[in-house]
């Protein structure tokens, strides 16, 4: 493969579509693997793989290539490649490259040295970007509402509030229609403080709370952005979404919408697991 540390991604400023050439091709199980310079897909992150990774077309020489899956791939130190989960160490270790791999579902795939323009389906991503949004937002809205039950001090979010979210997270996923967080509410949150004692009885009244919250955000039309130091895939991206109380920053490497007014609504579901250990969290988002 040519020379590349990392595969250059233009999606953190919402671009669906760009040429670029191509750089290697590698056969998989079922289909090909194609690795650009420069993609506008968003591939699923191997370490955090909340959003999954962008669909579309590849057309290269009149031929249209159906691009079934984009996942972080990376080729180690003594020049293996490996996908996906089978990536031995975090993203951004600097002894690897750091690629972003295009999935055919079929074996033909353009020769390195070709260029190719690459299309991002772009109503999957808007409602991709939605939920994300809107799992944000929720995370933001759910760390106020459970101010109260902290008895100690604890590591604070962007609005200053205990950030539950981070502090307490198990999985979140992100769907084409809605977001899904898992949080545990084990020993380790209760030693550092979160009391969750009597949450079964109060989340009618914590589910107002938040979706008095989130529909006050959304009225206000805030307007988001990613920043990022740089085009690299391994660049460390920050969502950053200018609320009325102040402007709030949070790590993220997915794909967003670009004001809360492209939503129409945003409202979250709570359930308690039977035994109490898990808070899960389903928000749904709305477009316009």
């Amino acid at each position: 493969m040519a020379e590349l540390s990392t595969t250059l991604v233009t999606f953190p400023a919402g671009a669906t579509s760009g040429t670029a050439t191509v750089l290697a091709v590698h056969a998989l199980a079922e289909g090909a693997g194609v690795i650009v310079d420069t993609t506008p897909f968003h591939p699923l992150d191997h370490s955090w793989p909340d959003q999954p990774g962008d669909t579309g077309v590849l057309r290269a020489a009149g031929a249209e290539h159906a691009v079934a899956d984009c996942v972080t791939g990376g080729v180690g130190p003594d020049g293996e490649f490996a996908l996906g989960t089978d990536i031995p160490v975090r993203r951004g270790d600097e002894s690897w490259q750091w690629l972003a791999v295009h999935i055919l579902d079929k074996a033909e795939a353009p020769a390195p040295g070709t260029a190719v323009e690459l299309r991002v389906d772009e109503a999957r991503r808007a409602a991709l970007s939605a939920s994300h949004t809107g799992c944000h937002l929720m995370a933001l809205a759910l760390n106020e509402a459970l101010t109260d039950r902290w008895r100690k001090e604890a590591r604070t979010d962007g609005l200053n509030h205990p950030d539950f979210d981070s502090l307490a997270m198990d999985t979140s996923r992100i769907a084409l229609d809605a977001s899904t967080d898992r949080y545990r509410l084990g020993k380790s949150l209760r030693k550092k403080g979160f009391d969750p004692e009597g949450l079964r009885e109060t989340l009618p009244e914590l589910t107002e709370k938040i979706n008095t919250r989130l529909a006050e955000w959304l009225s206000q039309d805030a307007t988001i952005r990613i920043d990022t130091p740089g085009p690299e895939l391994t660049a460390r991206r920050q969502w950053v979404c200018e609320l009325p109380e102040r402007t709030v920053e949070i790590p993220c490497g997915g794909t967003h919408l670009h004001r809360l007014g492209e939503l129409a609504s945003l409202t979250a579901e709570l359930t308690l697991s039977e035994d109490g250990s898990e808070l899960v969290v389903v928000t749904t988002p709305k477009r316009v």
